[in-house]
C-alpha cells in the first residue's frame, strides 16, 4: 500500500515522531517560500505541511497508516493535490479527508474499496449545526482562542490567523446527535472593523502622528503594532500622507505561508499657532 505522505517528508513508515519532525523542519526550512524563490517551491512548502499535518497527529496518522492512499483515490498525494486545481486548499483536503476542523473523523469503507467520511450525517439526518460568530479585529490577524456558546455548550475554539469575514469553520463534534452519530458545527466568521487599522488584501495601513518639528528635522519615535512595539527611523523633510513600510508586520496567509506589510501612514501635527512664541511666529510669517 503506498504511503506518499512519507515520502513527501523523505522518511520511512517505520521513523519515529522525533524522526518526523526533523525532517520535516529541515524541508520547510528548504522549502519556505521566503527563502526559496523558485517557482515550485510554495506548492512544495504547502505537501509538506500538510504530510506533517497528518504524520505528526497519532489518530490522523493511524488513520493513514490503515487506509494509505486510497484516501486519496490511489493517487499519490502530490498527483491527488495537483488534480484539485491550480488554487487547491490543502487545508480543505485534509479537513474533507479526516472529517472536519478537528481532523478527528473516521472513514467507512464503501463499494469497491472507496472511502466516505460520515462526518455530520446520521441514517440520512442532518446533524451539521449553524453558528455566526465576531471575532476582534486582532485576533483575525494574530489568531487565538474564542469562546462561543452552540447547542448548550460553552468552549473555546482556536482562531487562525489572517482569517477573513465570511470565511466558514468547521468543529468537528459540536453538532446534533442522533443514533450514535454527532454532527459538527459550521461557524460564519465576521470579522470587528479597527479603528487603527485598514486591511487590503495581506497588507495593513495604519496612520500615525508625527510631530512638526521631527517631520521637519528627522527623528525616532515608537509605534505600537499589532506583534510589538517597534521604533521608527522618521527622516527629515517627511511629508503629510508619506508611507512607511514594515515588512512582516501584516496579515499571514495560510495557503502560501507568507505575510503581508504593515504601512504607516503619516500625519504630521501643527502646533496651534496661538501657543508658538510670538517671535517664531513673526519670523514664519516673514520667511515661509
Amino acid at each position: 500500500m503506498s504511503k506518499s505522505l512519507y515520502e513527501t517528508l523523505g522518511v520511512s513508515e517505520s521513523a519515529s515522531a522525533d524522526e518526523i519532525k526533523k525532517s520535516y523542519r529541515k524541508l520547510a526550512r528548504k522549502y519556505h517560500p521566503d527563502i526559496n524563490k523558485e517557482e515550485s517551491a510554495a506548492e512544495k512548502f504547502k505537501e509538506i505541511n500538510a504530510a506533517y499535518e497528518v504524520l505528526s497527529d497519532s489518530k490522523k496518522k493511524e488513520q493513514y497508516d490503515q487506509f494509505g492512499d486510497q484516501m486519496f483515490g490511489g493517487q499519490n498525494f502530490h498527483d491527488f493535490a495537483r488534480g484539485q486545481g491550480t488554487h487547491v486548499d490543502l487545508d480543505e483536503i485534509l479537513r474533507q479527508m479526516f472529517g472536519g476542523g478537528g481532523f478527528g473523523g473516521g472513514f467507512s469503507r464503501g463499494q469497491e474499496g472507496s472511502f466516505s467520511g460520515f462526518g455530520g450525517f446520521g441514517g440520512g439526518v442532518d446533524l451539521d449545526m449553524q453558528a455566526k460568530i465576531t471575532v476582534p479585529f486582532a485576533t483575525s490577524i494574530l489568531g487565538g482562542k474564542h469562546q462561543i456558546s452552540a447547542n448548550a455548550q460553552t468552549f473555546d475554539i482556536k482562531i487562525p490567523a489572517g482569517i477573513r469575514s465570511g470565511e466558514t469553520m468547521r468543529v468537528r463534534g459540536k453538532g446534533k446527535s442522533h443514533a450514535g452519530h454527532v454532527g459538527d458545527l459550521l461557524i460564519k466568521v465576521d470579522v470587528a472593523s479597527s479603528s487603527e487599522y485598514q486591511r487590503k488584501d495581506d497588507d495593513l495601513y495604519k496612520t500615525i502622528d508625527i510631530p512638526l518639528k521631527t517631520a521637519w528635522f528627522g527623528g525616532k519615535i515608537e509605534v505600537a503594532t499589532l506583534q510589538k512595539e517597534v521604533s521608527l527611523k522618521v527622516p527629515r523633510n517627511t511629508k503629510n500622507g508619506q508611507k512607511f513600510r514594515l515588512k512582516g508586520h501584516g496579515v499571514p496567509d495560510r495557503k502560501s505561508a507568507l505575510t503581508g506589510d504593515l504601512y504607516l501612514v503619516a500625519n504630521v501635527i501643527l502646533p496651534d499657532i496661538d501657543t508658538v512664541p510670538q517671535e517664531l511666529r513673526i519670523l514664519c510669517e516673514e520667511k515661509l
